[in-house]
């Protein structure tokens, strides 16, 4: 076990509100669902609970607002209470005036159920990039947010932002510190080791070999993500959907759950304030 400690993360959020299914599942049906987000992030704790585990939800407040017993057992069991925004609407789509919003509801509505002050921020579909979204992280800040981890410096069609900084960085002297989805450098570019359909798709091995090297070689911790709805290979399938969306939403569900028992294992882990608290805190942080 690498005497690193890794941030363990969690994107609270139900199957039907998924990009991979947001052409096809209408945002006014969500209610109309069966939704199920509850008992598999309650399932998540208990993986969790049994491992000895602290992690951060970046918890939708669409999800908070319908059920906040499962809020305030995250908060009680000390894990780190998070915003995922309110409606999982990708930022680059959204604009500047309707993030803001956006954000501030969910805030408001996390730290009202939760009692504990919000300060994280995962954007949906690691939707803020340098490019589309430069106000993204003086915007968070004006609201209240400390600190970022949305920004995945993968190339990849449906996110992610190449360029960005590998490490923990400041992209603006008035935002919020940015802590990027952890990659490892081979064949001159940037590789996922980070969870997601990645680490359903792939042998387990690939991930634990690229945490690894990150903690070793580089001496950095990573950071880790998955969703509760990846526990879960009895969901509903969605009919109209296509190849590639069902191909990367399906794949691997089985499996997923055993993956991530012996990955607690294999590392030690931690939520997102408490292992990166001192790159939060830093006025500066030299981009790498």
């Amino acid at each position: 076990m690498s005497p690193i400690r890794n941030a363990m993360s969690v994107d609270v959020e139900d199957w039907f509100q998924v990009q991979a299914f947001a052409g096809i599942i209408a945002r006014d049906s969500w209610d109309a669902r069966e939704r199920r987000v509850e008992a598999n992030t309650h399932r998540v704790l208990d993986l969790f609970a049994a491992a000895d585990v602290r992690a951060t939800f970046f918890t939708l407040g669409w999800v908070a607002e319908r059920h906040p017993a499962l809020i305030r057992r995250l908060v009680a069991e000390g894990h780190e209470l998070a915003s995922h925004g309110h409606g999982h609407e990708q930022v680059n789509a959204i604009g500047e005036a309707a993030f803001r919003a956006d954000i501030r509801r969910a805030r408001a509505i996390l730290q009202d159920i939760g009692g504990v002050p919000v300060i994280g921020y995962r954007a949906p579909t690691f939707s803020i990039s340098a490019r589309h979204t430069p106000w993204a992280h003086a915007v968070l800040a004006e609201e209240g947010y400390r600190y970022s981890s949305s920004v995945f410096p993968v190339r990849h069609d449906l996110y992610g932002d190449p360029d960005a900084p590998r490490r923990p960085h400041r992209p603006r002297p008035d935002g919020v510190a940015e802590i990027p989805m952890t990659t490892v450098r081979a064949f001159g570019r940037s590789l996922p080791c980070s969870g997601g359909g990645w680490f359903r798709l792939m042998p387990y091995g690939l991930t634990r070999h690229g945490l690894r090297r990150v903690n070793a070689t580089e001496g950095q911790p990573g950071v880790f993500y998955f969703h509760p709805w990846e526990i879960d290979p009895g969901q509903p399938r969605v009919e109209g959907a296509g190849r590639l969306s069902r191909f990367r939403h399906y794949v691997g569900l089985p499996r997923t759950e055993a993956r991530l028992a012996q990955l607690l294992r294999d590392f030690k882990w931690g939520p997102v304030d408490e292992v990166f608290g001192a790159s939060i805190a830093a006025p500066q942080i030299e981009a790498a």
